[in-house]
């Protein structure tokens, strides 16, 4: 069985980050650049699957600029099998269907199983790819998985967090499953993994080769009108005086100027 791990090259979380002057997306200079951290759990968890000796291979995908590399890298590095990169700058920009269409030619020109995501991308938090990479293939979706139990025959249990329980959701591959932290404890890549990384397969997909239309990537139907970063925190305030005297000023602070009670 061959584990599709979609992964996505994001800023590191740590990073300060711009508005560039175009007020529409990110001023990319100094920026450290990272595989977004829930696609980590879906890497390990394909990675597992493969020791279990219910995976055979584990390939990884990536959508977008050729620093995209450098996460294909790392999953390689990991312990990922082989990476596949559709060179594209615009993917960048492109909205959640569009990926979702390139993903889904890649799984179906792979013939995988099994397509395992990061519950969302981290910067853009959309949650849309899986279930929209899913509803393309008409692959059955769970989201937000934090235990997968999958037997050789291709069931699966999978289980996830709700408000106040544990959902629990049973079904049969082919399947996309999207992963949450707490699935797994991702792995670091070791020295002889970095070494064995360089020489593993990177394919790299054109549009053409995925039977896509490029016009998809120069007219997107989601666009970024503006970013804006959020307003700096105000400062804190030290309300002197006897303790009744404080809870008296902080009552009509809270009032007069919080408005919130």
């Amino acid at each position: 069985m061959k584990v599709l791990v979609c992964i996505k090259h994001v800023p590191d979380t740590e990073t300060k980050i711009r508005v560039a002057p175009d007020g529409r997306s990110l001023d990319e200079s100094g920026v450290k650049w990272i595989l977004s951290p829930y696609d980590e759990f879906a890497l390990e968890e394909a990675i597992r699957l493969r020791e279990a000796g219910v995976a055979s291979e584990v390939i990884v995908v990536s959508l977008g600029a050729p620093g995209c590399r450098d996460s294909l890298r790392q999953a390689l590095a990991i312990g990922a099998d082989r990476a596949i990169l559709t060179d594209e700058v615009a993917f960048g920009s492109a909205d959640a269907l569009t990926r979702a269409r390139a993903l889904a030619a890649i799984a179906k020109r792979e013939s995988a199983e099994l397509a395992l995501v990061g519950k969302y991308g981290v910067g853009t938090d959309e949650w849309l790819t899986g279930p929209m990479l899913a509803e393309l293939l008409n692959w059955p979706h769970v989201s937000g998985v934090s235990k997968l139990d999958l037997a050789a025959d291709g069931q699966f249990t999978a289980r996830r967090a709700i408000e106040g329980a544990i959902e629990v959701l049973e079904g049969r591959l082919p399947a996309v499953l999207s992963c949450d932290k707490g699935l797994n404890q991702p792995r670091y890549a070791s020295l002889k993994g970095i070494m064995a990384a360089k020489k593993k397969p990177m394919d790299v997909l054109s549009l053409a080769d995925l039977g896509l239309d490029p016009s998809e990537l120069q007219s997107p139907r989601l666009v970024r009108v503006a970013l804006e970063l959020p307003s700096p925190r105000r400062s804190g305030r030290i309300l002197g005086g006897t303790a009744a005297e404080a809870a008296a000023d902080l009552a009509r602070l809270l009032r007069e100027e919080a408005k919130v009670i």
